[in-house]
């Protein structure tokens, strides 16, 4: 099994709603024909070098999978057939990878990621560290009555 790397460009005027059915379509296709879909990185929208069908703005999606040259086939026939897409572009990554090593690394990416939305949870009601610059009092002190600061040595 070889591992791909497919980056495509949708029409920046979808909705959320309107490019699900782009994304399970190309989940479909890599069940379908054997393949395991390791990611799909949405880089969101992004000023276009130039205009793709007269469109300023694209928005971005990486595909990183598993599978033989037919998906490879099936999934740009996709893009060629639907107009929601602007560009696409496929790159040979891997010429034979070990299926479960990728399975692992999903599965380490899934931990790690998890890992992270737990700290982030957590991080909220701990107090806020103040920075080692900031004057507490300055804030607090009126302008009007505050006396001068003095250094004691």
């Amino acid at each position: 099994m070889r591992r791909y790397e497919t980056i495509f460009i949708a029409d920046n005027d979808l909705s959320e709603e309107d490019r699900s059915p782009i994304f399970e379509k190309l989940k479909d296709l890599t069940q379908q024909h054997n393949g395991l879909l390791v990611m799909v990185d949405e880089w969101k929208s992004k000023k276009l070098a130039y205009e793709i069908k007269k469109k300023a703005r694209g928005y971005y999606v990486r595909l990183d999978y598993c599978g033989s040259g037919i998906l490879v086939n099936e999934i740009e026939r996709f893009f060629r057939i639907d107009d929601r897409i602007l560009k696409y572009m496929t790159v040979l990554l891997d010429k034979d990878v070990d299926i479960e090593a990728v399975k692992e690394e999903i599965a380490a990416a899934e931990k790690t990621q998890a890992d992270e939305t737990e700290s982030s949870e957590a991080k909220p009601d701990a107090e806020p560290e103040a920075e080692p610059d900031a004057k507490p009092d300055a804030e607090s002190k009126d302008d009007d009555e505050s006396e001068p600061e003095t250094l004691e040595k």
